[in-house]
């Protein structure tokens, strides 16, 4: 499938890395519909609309920028988007001019499920999380797993 993105011109995209977000995001209601695109070599991606070429979010893996993090996906979360044992967890990331000062919103991850390929973002309502966590704040972690 070719769809648009503003970044990239047209771009072709399979469909494994085609999502469908029931209830849209938050704030997107009516963008029901992905494609995830995997940054080469780095713990990024971008989910795209498909329909809106405007419309597109970084992503991070909150485990590699926060080695600590984790919650429990309550049981009617899992329901709704048929997980029945593979899960990804991506966070959207808000980068700044001051690459120091980006950050992820651990609050509120994009659940996706790889195998019937639904996704929703959760807000974790008793987690320890906020929407605005320093990106960059475990970095001698991140260096370490490069063996820096």
């Amino acid at each position: 499938m070719i769809i648009e993105t503003l970044s990239w011109g047209k771009l072709e995209v399979d469909a494994e890395q085609l999502y469908h977000f029931p209830k849209g995001l938050p704030g997107f209601d009516e963008e029901t519909d992905f494609a995830l695109i995997a940054m080469a070599e780095m713990p990024f991606w971008y989910l795209q609309s498909v329909k809106n070429k405007e419309l597109s979010f970084l992503l991070g893996d909150p485990f590699v920028f926060h080695p600590t993090y984790e919650f429990e996906l309550p049981d009617d979360e899992a329901e709704e988007l048929d997980i029945k044992s593979d899960v990804f967890v991506r966070c959207i990331i808000t980068l700044k001019n001051n690459i120091e000062k980006s950050t992820i919103n651990l609050l509120a991850p994009i659940v996706l499920n790889p195998v019937g390929r639904f996704g929703k973002q959760i807000v974790l309502h008793k987690a320890p999380y906020h929407t605005k966590h320093s990106l960059l704040q475990e970095q001698s972690v991140i260096d370490g797993k490069d063996g820096g």
